[in-house]
């Protein structure tokens, strides 16, 4: 899948040349030279990073960042945060305030291609190589379509497992109905169209120590479902 990025920063020529390099490294950029533009496109889509200036025309990209992390739908919402500054202080606050990583300009693209290449693989859910996803307690074995808590094999349906796997391979992101049901493309209508949530409940009560508190499918209310990082309290998980 390729990776979506927003580039927030106003300086038109750095985001059009910043852009075309990593569109031709094969990553998909959309840019905004505001943080009224930014949140604009936050609202209209998905991305697997955010690109963030710290000086904007509207705003401080350190504000942004904290509104990010204030958000539930952008919570865990990774963030590269760049400054022409370059003080220290700047980038302690960048990353207190929940910057995943800090890049003075001037830059060289491509260390900010390798930059967001390293977050994204950071970030990514744990695999092995029988292509098991690994969330704590919780497994999802995708070759053999079945998913384990405490190693006993969950109860789940074809259509619940399908949609579990959409939730797990995005962790920590907020994804909508609409998005979810585009990712669940070539299923019968009938089975995802306006029962989503009725499969989400079926999931939790499989997956969950508590259904009615979960701690891995998690609802925003208003926006969609998250797939928690992390679960257990005595483990990390992806």
């Amino acid at each position: 899948m390729t990776a979506r990025l927003l580039l927030i920063d106003d300086d038109a020529r750095l985001t059009g040349m910043v852009g075309d390099y990593l569109r031709n490294a094969g990553f998909e950029v959309s840019t905004a030279g505001n943080l009224a533009q930014a949140r604009e496109a936050l609202n209209q889509g998905r991305f697997e990073l955010i690109v963030l200036d710290i000086m904007l025309p509207d705003g401080d990209g350190l504000d942004f960042c904290r509104w990010l992390r204030g958000d539930p739908r952008w919570r865990h919402q990774p963030v590269l945060m760049l400054s022409a500054r370059g003080e220290p202080m700047d980038r302690i606050l960048g990353l207190e305030l929940g910057a995943d990583d800090y890049l003075a300009k001037p830059f060289e693209p491509r260390e900010l291609q390798a930059r967001i290449k390293a977050l994204l693989r950071r970030l990514e859910p744990k695999l092995d190589g029988d292509e098991v996803l690994r969330f704590g307690r919780l497994e999802i074995d995708l070759a053999a379509r079945v998913a384990r808590l405490d190693g006993k094999i969950c109860d789940l349906t074809s259509h619940q497992f399908d949609l579990l796997v959409v939730l797990a391979q995005s962790p920590g992101r907020v994804l909508s109905r609409d998005q979810i049901m585009d990712a669940l493309k070539g299923h019968p209508l009938e089975a995802f169209d306006r029962s989503i949530d009725v499969h989400i409940s079926r999931i939790r009560a499989v997956i969950e120590d508590d259904p009615k508190t979960p701690r891995r499918v998690l609802t925003v209310r208003g926006a969609g479902y998250v797939f928690a990082r992390k679960q257990d309290a005595d483990t990390d998980a992806a």
